[in-house]
Formats: structure tokens, C-alpha cells, sequence
């Protein structure tokens, strides 16, 4: 085999592979024994037909695709690894000559890995966020707490934002109701941001039986393409307006929140600064981890390619399936209930995906400049990490990662984040 590579653009390399007549004989030769064996020729039980009589009968060229098939995955496998390529989709082939006695030459044109140039990614600045609670984020928990408590009553007077409005609507364009525009003794939230936007805003003021018609523009992007950006009038009665009568915040109320030891307002609000401290904590790591990666990032230099942010959004659709699937909810369920077509979805997956790819690249180049390693004892800790995380032994946890490779890439990442995230300064 002879290999020889040329860039035919940024990230995509044509290989042209030369396979010598002797060794695409091999090839020849087990398709033949393959495919003989379903072959019934006169004078010769099934599968007992000579190599000669095969060939005069049905032609060598009968082989030449099942030939390909066994010659070529290995002989691209090392021409890859000869080349040093790091392919990241399936080669597109061209045989553009072939015969048992000339052998074969192909070529396989190939997307790979972009190459990094790194930029500075130690000592970066961050700001440090705070992990003090206040008094009033104190005060919005308790608050959160009182809602899932309150009471709907009758409100006399003017809706006003956070308020709900009982109402019935009906949406007409050019004088003429549109489907899909009526609706009775609905109950609509001001400022929930639930209906088409303005529409919420031009019911405040209005009282219980009070009559109006509300013009609204539908958005550019609204699902039925009929009515996107289309400029409509609703006519609005409201039956009644109803407030949200929040409970009073005493020890009474926080035994009815049935909390293990809380029993009065002190002890509450204990608790909760104490689980806010923890939070805001967490997020003051995430936020250093996430900046890190993000300057690291915008300092280096490479190309995506769009056929690795295709094949990362395939990715994640896959995952979202497997998702919904234990929820017993397919994607062509998803997809009708949020009004989207695969399309939209893929469009919308698009900058994550980006995302997902740029940092993985960098951090990959960082952990080759810096030759990051994993010993044995990492990826020990790292099972039983799992194994108390799953409330599993260790000995199970292994048999549900059989490529402990991946594994080891996982934690080979997350030293290298750590190392990013040790020398960042705060500021």
C-alpha cells in the first residue's frame, strides 16, 4: 500500500491510497469464498464452484465491491494513523481505478480535527462573585414560600400586574375571526408573559364585566406562519379580577411548611441563608470554572468546522431522545408539543453545539501542551467517586463502563480545567 495526502481546504485532507495487485488478492479472495456459497451452478453442488468457473461465468468485477469492503477499512485505519490524522466523520470514497491486475487507487477525502494555536490560559482574571446573603434574598425565599400558600380572592376595582383576569377574547384580522383565536372564562395572568406580547399590558385598568378591544402585532417568528407579524384586534370581556392574598408570615406559618426542626421564623430563615450560602457558593465555582474556559477560548485561534457542529447537534439530539424516552415521550411528541419542526430544533441547538465544540477543542489542546496525565489511581478514585454517587459497588460500576478510555478522557478534562481554574487570579 502506498498513501499520499494532500489539504485540499482548511481541516479536510484527500488521501490517495494505492493498494498493490497481491494485496487486493487477499481482498478477491474472500469475497469469493463469501460469496460462492450462495452460488448453485450446473454440474457443481451449491457452494463448491471453482474460482475459474465463478470468474468466467459471472466476471471477476462480481468481487471487486466485497473485495473493497475487506481490504480497505484496515488499509484506511493505518493510512490514518501513518498520517497522523485525527478524522472527525467518515471518509468519502473514490475508487478511481481497480482491476485484479493493477491493483486499486482511491481516494478518501476526509474532515479532521482543526488545529489549535492556544493563547494565554493560565493566570486569567475573574471576577470573584459574592457569597454573602442579604437580607432581601432572605426575604424573596420566604416570599417564594409564602406563594405556594396563597389564595385566589375576588378583587374589586382595576386588574393590575400580578393580578388574574377571568376573561373571554376573541381574535379577529381584517374584520374576519381567525381559528385558534377564542377562548372563554380564561384565566390570564398579567405579566406572566403568556399571550401575544401587549396583550397583558392593555388589560390593566380593567374592571369585572368591562368590555374592550386590545391591538396587537403577532411576532415575525410566531409559530403559524399566517398569522407571524401580522397585526390583529382582540375583543376582551372580563367576568372578574382575582389577587393573590399572600399568608402572614409567622411561626405558625412555618410549622405548616412541615419542616424537619423549623418551627419558627428565626429558625427559617436560618435555613435558608444556610442553603443560599451553599448555593451562591456553587455558583461562585461554576462562575470561575465557566470564565476560565470562555477566555481560554476567545484567546486561542481555530476553525469549526460545519460538519463537527452538525454531527455534536445530532449528538444532542440523541441524548434529549434518550431523555424524554423515560419520561415514555418520543421526539415527534416534543416536537409537536412545542410547535417546532427537527429543523427549528437544530437551528435553535446550534450555538450550544458551537459551544460544546470550541471548548472541547481547547481544553484537548491544553491537556497535549501540557501533557496532562491519568494514572491508574485517578480513574480508581474516580469508580468509587461514581460507585457512592449511584449508591452502586465499584465492581458494578465497572461493568457498566467497559472502555474505561472514555473515563479517562472524562477526568484527564477535569484535571485540566482544575490546573486553569488553580491559576486564575480573582479579582
Amino acid at each position: 500500500m502506498n498513501v499520499t495526502s494532500k489539504i485540499i481546504e482548511p481541516n479536510r485532507v484527500e488521501l490517495t491510497i494505492i493498494v498493490t495487485p497481491e494485496e487486493f488478492a487477499k481482498g478477491l479472495d474472500i469475497a469469493f469464498e463469501k460469496m460462492r456459497k450462495d452460488v448453485t451452478v450446473e454440474g457443481f453442488r451449491k457452494g463448491k464452484i471453482p474460482r475459474t468457473m465463478f470468474e468466467k461465468k459471472f466476471g471477476v468485477e462480481v468481487l471487486y465491491d466485497d473485495a473493497l469492503n475487506e481490504v480497505f477499512p484496515n488499509m484506511y485505519a493505518q493510512a490514518i494513523k501513518d498520517e497522523g490524522l485525527e478524522p472527525i466523520d467518515s471518509p468519502e470514497w473514490d475508487v478511481k481505478e481497480i482491476s485484479k491486475d493493477d491493483g486499486v487507487t482511491a481516494t478518501a477525502t476526509v474532515w479532521t480535527k482543526p488545529e489549535v494555536e492556544l493563547g494565554e490560559y493560565k493566570e486569567l482574571e475573574v471576577e470573584q462573585l459574592s457569597v454573602e446573603v442579604s437580607e432581601e434574598d432572605i426575604q424573596a425565599e420566604i416570599e417564594k414560600l409564602a406563594a405556594t400558600r396563597s389564595e385566589m380572592i375576588i378583587k374589586e376595582g382595576a386588574a393590575e400586574l400580578g393580578d388574574t383576569a377571568v376573561i373571554d377574547y376573541e381574535g379577529f384580522r381584517d374584520d374576519v375571526a381567525f381559528e385558534g383565536g377564542k377562548g372563554e372564562n380564561h384565566p390570564l395572568e398579567l405579566g406572566s408573559n403568556s399571550f401575544i406580547p401587549g396583550f397583558e399590558e392593555q388589560l390593566v385598568g380593567m374592571s369585572a364585566t368591562e368590555e374592550r378591544d386590545i391591538n396587537v402585532t403577532f411576532p415575525e417568528e410566531y409559530h403559524a406562519p399566517d398569522l407571524a407579524g401580522v397585526s390583529v384586534v382582540f375583543k376582551v370581556k372580563v367576568h372578574e379580577i382575582k389577587s393573590r392574598q399572600l399568608p402572614e408570615i409567622d411561626d405558625e406559618f412555618v410549622k405548616d411548611l412541615d419542616r424537619d426542626e423549623i418551627e419558627t421564623v428565626a429558625a427559617l430563615k436560618a435555613d435558608i441563608t444556610e442553603k443560599l450560602t451553599e448555593s451562591k457558593k456553587s455558583a461562585a465555582e461554576a462562575h470561575v470554572i465557566n470564565s476560565v474556559i470562555e477566555q481560554a477560548v476567545a484567546n486561542a485561534t481555530f476553525d469549526v468546522p460545519e460538519v463537527m457542529v452538525e454531527n455534536e447537534i445530532d449528538n444532542m439530539i440523541y441524548r434529549m431522545e434518550q431523555q424524554y424516552q423515560q419520561q415514555g415521550i418520543t421526539l415527534e411528541m416534543f416536537l409537536q408539543f412545542s410547535g417546532q419542526t427537527i429543523d427549528s430544533l437544530k437551528e435553535q441547538m446550534k450555538p450550544q453545539a458551537i459551544k460544546n465544540i470550541e471548548q472541547s477543542l481547547v481544553v484537548d489542546a491544553i491537556i497535549s501542551k501540557e501533557n496532562v496525565e491519568v494514572s491508574d489511581a485517578d480513574i480508581e478514585e474516580e469508580l468509587v467517586t461514581l460507585a457512592e454517587m449511584y449508591k452502586m459497588e465499584v465492581e458494578q460500576i465497572k461493568t457498566m463502563i467497559p472502555d474505561l478510555s472514555l473515563l479517562r478522557n472524562d477526568v484527564k478534562s477535569r484535571k485540566t480545567v482544575d490546573m486553569l481554574v488553580e491559576s486564575a487570579k480573582l479579582v
